[in-house]
């Protein structure tokens, strides 16, 4: 999927950025260039590949350092909640801003 300079025109414009027909050209390469390796990689079978947590573990054994799963901290809701100008059943009020 090759860009066109009206395509880079479009996404500029879209991200409201002012861009110069200099770094137009520029950019048209650069995202060019980039979907081509997108479509290098899209074009691997990668069907049996087991996915990597971490790309360290396709050349070393590596363990998962997880905690215990334990309340290390107090319930302090209330405490958090005594500055909120409306609270109700533990949950903070909110004028509402769409009709």
């Amino acid at each position: 999927m090759a860009l066109t300079p009206e395509d880079v025109s479009r996404i500029a414009h879209l991200a409201r950025l002012e861009i110069s027909p200099a770094e137009s050209a520029s950019l048209l390469g650069a995202l060019n260039g980039f979907f081509g390796i997108v479509e290098q990689m899209s074009a691997v079978d990668t069907s049996g590949v087991e996915p990597l947590y971490t790309p360290l573990s396709a050349v070393q054994a590596v363990e998962l350092r997880l905690r215990d799963d334990v309340v290390t901290e107090v319930d302090q809701r209330e405490a958090n909640q005594r500055s909120a100008p409306a609270v109700e059943d533990g949950l903070f009020l909110v004028p509402k801003v769409i009709e």
